[in-house]
């Protein structure tokens, strides 16, 4: 059974850290007497789905092949509609 003490916690936290790395849980000693355990952290793993991110592809609407000019008038459509034709 592996124990650390609180006054150890600073100086062995490097053991600490390997040990928890490999899958082990650690009892916490403060005064003589086991106050907790310290046990590492189940991490979850993302897998990429790629049918849902061709699904995604598919059903978001980009434009992506615009022209500088078809650009520059998108952008003044909509600074007319935010602040009006009075726009310089």
């Amino acid at each position: 059974m592996n124990y650390i003490s609180t006054t150890d916690l600073r100086t062995q936290s490097s053991q600490l850290v390997d040990l928890l790395k490999l899958g082990e849980k650690i009892s916490l000693v403060h005064r003589s007497r086991v106050i907790g355990e310290i046990s590492p952290v189940k991490s979850k793993t993302k897998t990429f789905d790629v049918k849902k991110f061709r699904g995604f592809i598919k059903t978001a609407k980009t434009k992506n092949n615009l022209s500088y000019q078809e650009r520059d008038d998108l952008y003044r459509k909509h600074l007319e509609e935010k602040y009006g034709k009075d726009l310089s």
